[in-house]
């Protein structure tokens, strides 16, 4: 399974997360499996998401099209995204 972690700055969480919850790059359609949002305790205007793909090809895709969106909502919805894509060796559920 492949993630990509996104990380930046919000000038208003509530904000981005009704743009994040709109989904306009219709995260489903491009193959994401699960998401997850994450907000810093000690900085609540910074946003994490995790998305997990099936496959490297799908999550490069995805970010494509982030990077398109990106371009369009920078230093207004969100600022400086930081992205890594990661292979997910394990999970374990306690």
């Amino acid at each position: 399974m492949i993630m990509l972690q996104i990380e930046h700055p919000v000038p208003s969480f509530d904000h981005w997360k009704e743009a994040f919850d709109s989904d306009p790059v219709g995260r489903q359609r491009a193959g994401v499996r699960r998401h997850r949002v994450i907000r810093l305790l000690d900085n609540p205007q910074f946003a994490i998401i995790e998305l997990e793909f099936d496959t490297l090809e799908e999550a490069e895709g995805l970010l494509n099209a982030l990077r398109v969106l990106w371009k369009r909502v920078e230093g207004t919805v969100m600022t400086n995204p930081q992205t890594r894509l990661v292979e997910i060796v394990e999970t374990v559920d306690y």
